[in-house]
């Protein structure tokens, strides 16, 4: 009937997945309770509303069962919850009576109401072709997360490291913006030099933790305790201009990295394993997936050129975001030939 479609099309807006939405897997089976109730059994009733104008009273009511609100519910999110499936129905049973009294009015007639089907239309279906393309990228099998990992192995490295921090400055009693005005370069070329003599005795075997709170002291920063161990540490969670800590066998001590406007650090290996391929299975999927989704989405984005005389006619507020000419995001006061997304 065409107030179902209008159902469909009013619940679009918040139960479709995004386009750009990352692949995402649906729930398993154990994670919607079971629930007995059979096929043919009602679960929704909405009473006073019939497709019978004879009947009347108690007799006319308009009864749902559960393999025809399933059929709904599966084909707008596939493993829907319970409590998402609740606020369907409530919409459902409203939107039903909703759907008859303006098919009574005719308003299923009007250009515009054709118009927003054939929209409706489209949203659909790049819906379902969202899904698909979802399913593809998650048909990963063995042979592709051993290729992955054998490739990508540096990634699965893990280590327990030390790591001591050197502010860039001393620290002084002053108000903020006196301490600005005390960050002289000598101070910054005496925080450096401490850096330097702690890496040096590091190396030569004292505990950075012992280190890492005379650093403090030589701040100005009065710790009495300190913990420099990191664990489970992958490059991933380095800054990038540190990642070369990991190349570093145990007992080796990094040189100093100091941050351009930041503090200073010294890295200590204490300990690297590379994680095994069954570690990272469910990790190596979500990046295959991940990857296969945003490249097959590429080819349905960009090369869209939007007219400046309709969309940024003259006299248009300079805050509203405008568009350049491949259909991507850009603030009004972009050079010519700059990208914003």
């Amino acid at each position: 009937m065409c107030f179902v479609s209008c159902f469909v099309c009013l619940l679009l807006a918040s139960l479709a997945y995004g386009q750009a939405a990352p692949p995402a897997t649906s729930p398993s089976v154990g994670d919607i309770p079971e629930v007995k109730v059979g096929p043919e059994d009602a679960v929704i009733t909405v009473n006073g509303f019939c497709a019978d104008p004879a009947q009347t009273g108690t007799a006319c009511k308009t009864v749902i069962t559960r393999a025809q609100f399933e059929r709904l519910t599966d084909a707008l999110q596939p493993g829907m919850s319970l409590a998402l499936r609740l606020n369907v129905a409530n919409a459902y049973a409203r939107n039903l009576r909703m759907a008859a009294a303006a098919e009574k009015r005719g308003l299923d007639k009007t250009p515009e109401f054709e118009e927003e089907m054939r929209y409706a239309r489209i949203q659909l279906l790049a819906q379902d072709l969202t899904r698909a393309l979802q399913a593809d990228a998650n048909n990963i099998n063995e042979a592709d997360l051993v290729d992955y990992y054998a490739k990508n192995q540096s990634s699965y490295e893990q280590a327990t490291l030390a790591r001591i921090f050197v502010p860039r400055s001393k620290q002084t009693g002053a108000t903020q913006a006196k301490q600005e005005d005390a960050q002289t370069k000598a101070d910054e070329d005496a925080m450096m030099k401490v850096a330097a003599e702690l890496r040096v005795r590091a190396v030569n075997g004292e505990d950075p933790d012992k280190l890492q709170i005379e650093a403090y002291a030589e701040a100005g920063i009065p710790r009495t305790n300190s913990d420099t161990k990191m664990e489970k540490v992958r490059r991933a969670a380095l800054p990038p201009q540190h990642e070369a800590v990991m190349e570093m066998k145990p007992g080796e001590v990094s040189e100093v990295f100091s941050d351009p406007g930041g503090a200073h650090f010294i890295y200590k290996m204490i300990s690297k394993r590379t994680l095994t391929l069954d570690e990272t299975k469910t990790e190596i999927r979500g990046v295959i997936s991940s990857q296969r989704y945003r490249d097959s989405m590429k080819s349905f984005q960009g090369d869209v050129v939007f007219s400046d005389a309709y969309f940024n006619p003259p006299g248009k507020p300079a805050s509203t975001q405008q568009r350049d000419r491949t259909g991507r995001r850009k603030t009004p006061s972009a050079q010519p030939g700059a990208d914003h997304d």
